[in-house]
């Protein structure tokens, strides 16, 4: 389902600027630049007032999130239509659930769920055209623990996923693929890879499958721009991860080659993460002139 709202006039605060986060411009030239951002909100419904915060102090253009655990009926669609963005879901009691969010124009839906499995329960995937992009909000199962059947559930559902992503491509449409993958594609994506050496996160199988996508042609819009930088998305909650920087990148933003060009900046907003009852996610976004 969706809900309309009008789009809200922003105004661009240059003091957000940061070399990671990008310039903070909405407007190069004669081109315009647009702001899709990832985040993984780590329950909706405890958090709706952390993830308005967000919304109104970053102003992403359009919001993909994930991990809504709530059902659809309950999607705090007045609250978000206030803060100035219209918006599709695709909910689920207690777990999973996705949500593309857009002050830019009403994003329409044109998927939900990844074909090949039509009794598949879990809320994973929701995809939507918006301002003349395909893009598709995507939560990839956790896996663990590994080995086992949720582990294979993991590969099967990433097998779907390189079966779509390649129609996408094949009917060369500009798309982007962007969401909390659950995968550490290498070891320059973790703080101590050996901490992780057992974690489905970091299983070969999975990581030769995140790059197999990738592989397909489609760009890791952070990692081109920042081939050396270590990055991070996700820093867990004990030992005071985040304060001491010891995180993973596992949410990220892959553009289809017709999409690629126009990559301006990405980064990942760090702050939200440093708030009080927050997620451990922190938002990843790209920038693209369009």
């Amino acid at each position: 389902m969706a809900k309309k709202s009008v789009p809200r006039q922003k105004a661009v605060d240059k003091s957000r600027a940061q070399p990671v986060r990008g310039t903070g411009e909405h407007v190069t030239g004669r081109k315009r630049s647009l702001r899709i951002a990832s985040y993984n909100i780590n329950g909706i419904t405890t958090r709706l007032e952390l993830l308005l915060r967000w919304l109104g102090e970053f102003q992403p253009d359009i919001a993909c999130l994930q991990e809504l655990k709530c059902p659809d009926e309950r999607f705090p669609t007045d609250a978000i239509e206030r803060a100035g963005y219209a918006s599709i879901w695709h909910g689920q009691k207690s777990w999973n659930g996705v949500a593309i969010l857009s002050c830019v124009g009403e994003p329409v839906e044109t998927r939900r769920g990844l074909p090949g499995d039509p009794d598949d329960s879990h809320s994973r995937y929701i995809e939507a055209a918006v301002c003349g992009l395909l893009i598709g909000c995507l939560y990839l199962p956790n896996g663990n623990p590994w080995p086992g059947p949720k582990f294979d559930y993991k590969l099967a559902w990433m097998d779907r996923l390189h079966t779509h992503a390649q129609a996408l491509l094949d009917g060369g449409v500009p798309a982007l693929l962007i969401g909390d993958y659950n995968v550490i594609p290498t070891e320059q994506d973790v703080y101590k890879p050996g901490r992780w050496v057992k974690d489905a996160l970091f299983a070969p199988e999975a990581r030769a499958n995140f790059a197999e996508l990738v592989g397909q042609g489609w760009t890791d819009a952070i990692r081109v721009l920042h081939p050396d930088a270590r990055i991070y998305t996700f820093w867990p909650y004990w030992r005071n991860s985040f304060e001491r920087d010891a995180g993973i990148r596992i949410d990220h933003a892959l553009l289809s080659p017709s999409l690629a060009p126009k990559l301006k900046a990405a980064g990942v907003d760090r702050i939200p993460r440093g708030w009080e009852k927050t997620s451990d996610h922190a938002p990843a976004w790209v920038e693209l002139n369009v």
